[in-house]
């Protein structure tokens, strides 16, 4: 458990290089396109535009995903259960005591944010509250935990801010490309080189929306395993898992900027879109906390 911790954080300085290397290289095609050789004004107002916005979004990113879900902040009077649940679970794992807030949603989901432990929030919707006894509640709290413990939730602000910059900036370069045709002085005779950085715009958010997609999955499977060694009975986080896919209810306030946080996927996808999934199928991780429930 303790080598898997510490191999997630050493990928995660990894995946931030993959990410800064697609956008080095949208700002460098960009650059050669419209600026040419020689002038690297381009490649370098894109990189440090967007490290600026990822420094904005870690910062900013976990007030923003609780107002998007329509988060409020309880107290234990307000929710005795929910805040207490939490508040062991801090305590067994010797972390400091996360907000807690409650979604008014009748579809059961929860999920954490922040940027460390000490800047920590958890949140639980209503209809999770309604829908697990006390053991799964225990369960899926302490899945969010361990995303806590992982220091997930900092990666997943990062990453989430570096996939909408990709979007953004490719979004940017190819409306620049379609109403100017590319740099008319430098590529006017050279369509090749066009062809190749429209599709290099194109499919650098599909590259950065898988590898999302992959970051997500490996650390919702970590999650699991840390949440189960923390209440030592996973049989009641494959339970909890069990009974919110039967119930099988989109959230009512769907955003998919942030499916990634939520601890089930909160958007039903499409064929396609299970190519992009954040979340591993239910199935597999009830089957992988069950095969290895003596080993917790």
């Amino acid at each position: 458990m303790y080598s898997a911790i510490a191999r997630n954080k050493r990928n995660t300085v990894l995946i931030i290089l993959v990410f800064l290397l697609i956008i080095g290289g949208l700002g460098l095609i960009a650059n050669y396109m419209w600026a040419g050789t020689g002038n690297w004004s381009i490649l370098i107002g894109t990189i440090i535009g967007a490290l600026i916005y990822v420094v904005i979004q870690y910062f900013a990113a976990s007030s923003q995903a609780l107002a998007i879900a329509g988060g409020r902040q309880i107290q234990k009077q307000d929710d005795p259960r929910l805040y207490r649940t939490v508040e062991n679970l801090a305590i067994t794992n010797g972390m400091p005591m996360p907000k807690v807030y409650i979604v008014n949603d009748p579809a059961p989901n929860a999920f954490a944010t922040g940027r460390d432990p000490e800047h920590a929030s958890v949140a639980a919707t209503t209809g999770l509250l309604e829908l697990l006894s006390d053991s799964e509640l225990e369960g899926v709290m302490a899945h969010e935990m361990g995303h806590v413990k992982n220091y997930d939730i900092r990666v997943t602000m990062i990453v989430f801010g570096l996939v909408v910059a990709i979007g953004f900036i490719s979004d940017i370069l190819l409306r620049m490309t379609w109403f100017s045709g590319g740099n008319r002085n430098n590529n006017s005779g050279n369509p090749i080189l066009l062809i190749l950085g429209l599709a290099a715009m194109i499919i650098a958010p599909l590259v950065a929306g898988l590898v999302q997609a992959g970051v997500s999955r490996q650390r919702e499977y970590l999650a699991d395993a840390t949440g189960a060694l923390t209440t030592r009975h996973p049989e009641a986080l494959a339970s909890a898992l069990h009974k919110i896919s039967q119930a099988g209810r989109p959230m009512k306030r769907q955003n998919s900027t942030m499916a990634h946080m939520w601890f089930n996927d909160p958007i039903k996808p499409g064929v396609i879109d299970r190519m992009f999934s954040t979340h591993p199928p239910v199935q597999d991780r009830i089957r992988r906390l069950l095969d290895n429930a003596t080993k917790f």
